[in-house]
């Protein structure tokens, strides 16, 4: 059975979109792949996770109207990766805010989370969603 491509993706407003970019592909590994807009302005940002998926965020608007009003900095992350203690290494060495290092969960995933300079949380580990039989 071949895993189809990923539909679903957070998207969330930040502050200093170009800086976030910046700080996500040096501090995490995640890889620039559209970014839209001028000057300051971020209209529409897609980051690829090289292991398949991606974030999408914009500059937070000034206007009423905006048809995706979401909060910069509210945004949390789960993202899955077969290494975290290297993204941890990686995230430590661009001086990413660790909130807590790799440790290992109750139900078998190995994880770290951090949070980027506009305060999302981010969580890195190997769950990778299996269903499984609790006891």
């Amino acid at each position: 059975m071949t895993t189809p491509p990923p539909t679903v993706w957070p998207a969330f407003r930040v502050r200093d979109a170009r800086a976030l970019i910046r700080f996500l592909v040096d501090a995490f590994g995640f890889e620039e792949t559209a970014v839209y807009g001028e000057g300051d302005r971020v209209d529409h940002a897609q980051l690829s996770w090289p292991e398949g998926g991606g974030v999408m965020f914009g500059s937070v608007k000034d206007d009423p109207d905006d048809p995706w009003p979401a909060v910069a900095g509210a945004a949390a992350c789960y993202v899955v990766t077969a290494d975290p203690d290297a993204v941890h290494a990686r995230a430590v060495t661009a001086g990413a805010q660790i909130l807590r290092p790799p440790y290992e969960t109750d139900h078998g995933s190995r994880d770290f989370a951090a949070r980027d300079p506009e305060g999302n949380l981010w969580q890195f580990g190997t769950y990778r969603g299996e269903p499984r039989r609790a006891g």
